[in-house]
């Protein structure tokens, strides 16, 4: 059975579209997906991302031990600053990525996606088993809840006497916001400007009505999880199972330069990848765009000019903002220009862009 969040009734209220997803029920959709993807876009929107995991590490070795899980610098985190890294095993292949948020010098929470956090929390407690850090899954007690968009700022500023302007991106500081307690993040997953409020389970409700309320005038919506995925994959943001497995290593994501080679002693997987940093993947991932009106979507072969299969569609959707569709796709080191996604036995030619395929403005 799907697990709800603290915020079912919420999203039910709503007439929310459940889903399972992770394990968890979840709204795909409180009505339009295009509308509530123009929301995040244009003004600003409400996500319930309650299914995700925060693993908290503290101690005197805290930061070393982290240093040694993960791929990322973590040591060097300043407190109230936030890093995007990831968790790989001993042959590099990604676990999951993750938000590694320092909360002071002593005190890390680790931000997981939902189908990995318990073993993400498993494989932090065995590795920090050296160091003088302790590893605390408090998954449960969380609510998380995203404001995304331009207008994000004005809304939330409404409810909180928090610095937000001075709040720089991957950064947080604890507030209160409608007068209850927060970790107020400027992070997201959508390309946009915007914050997520880590709150008690309790508060969840409360805040999302409080928020509700104060976006009204700026046109804030309640945004599914349909809409989060046609925004992250306009910003060409991998998701775990699709541009992200443990098949894959960072650098076959072209994301590289997340693992850092020049801190202090040994991580898991550095022997993996380190003879990998100066060695081109085989296959590059890319962002597709379709000439037609069908939609590449999710394990569709990517086929050249002869017919010949040369990769694979990992997400795609129709894209509100280009107006076409669009995909991410992992293809073979060769020439760009041919291609097309075998659609059920019809070869639909596409456009090799860079990622990502929408930039916000400044």
């Amino acid at each position: 059975m799907s697990r709800p969040t603290p915020l079912r009734g919420v999203h039910e209220a709503l007439g929310a579209t459940l889903t399972d997803f992770a394990g968890w029920l979840m709204p795909l959709r409180y009505g339009s997906e295009s509308a509530e993807h123009n929301a995040v876009r244009q003004a600003a929107g409400l996500f319930d991302l309650s299914h995700m995991g925060e693993i908290f590490v503290t101690g005197p070795q805290a930061a070393e031990a982290l240093d040694y899980a993960l791929v990322g610098y973590v040591s060097a985190l300043e407190p109230g600053r936030a890093r995007y890294t990831m968790i790989v095993n001993a042959e590099g292949g990604v676990l999951d990525d993750l938000i590694v948020y320092r909360l002071a010098p002593e005190e890390f929470m680790v931000v997981a996606n939902a189908s990995n956090y318990p073993m993400v929390a498993a494989q932090l407690t065995e590795r920090a088993k050296a160091f003088d850090a302790v590893v605390d899954d408090r998954s449960d007690r969380y609510a998380l809840i995203a404001v995304q968009g331009p207008r994000s700022q004005e809304i939330l500023a409404t409810l909180t006497d928090a610095d937000l302007g001075g709040l720089k991106y991957y950064a947080g500081l604890p507030a209160t916001v409608s007068g209850r307690p927060a970790l107020i993040a400027r992070t997201g997953y959508t390309g946009e400007d915007g914050f997520e409020l880590f709150v008690d389970g309790a508060d969840a409700e409360p805040l999302w009505a409080a928020l509700t309320e104060a976006g009204e005038p700026y046109g804030l919506r309640p945004a599914g999880l349909s809409a989060r995925d046609t925004l992250r994959l306009e910003a060409g943001m991998p998701l775990y199972g699709n541009e992200l497995s443990a098949a894959l290593t960072p650098f076959d994501a072209g994301l590289g330069r997340v693992v850092r080679f020049d801190k202090p002693g040994d991580f898991v997987g550095r022997a993996a990848l380190e003879p990998l940093k100066d060695v081109p993947p085989s296959r590059r991932l890319v962002g597709l765009v379709a000439t037609g009106r069908r939609v590449p979507r999710h394990g569709y072969p990517v086929v050249d000019a002869g017919g010949a299969v040369v990769g694979e569609v990992t997400s795609g959707a129709p894209s509100q903002s280009l107006g076409r569709p669009i995909a991410m796709a992992y293809v073979d080191n060769g020439p760009a220009e041919g291609l097309a996604v075998d659609i059920r036995g019809s070869h639909e030619p596409v456009e090799v862009v860079d990622l990502p395929f929408y930039r916000r403005n400044k």
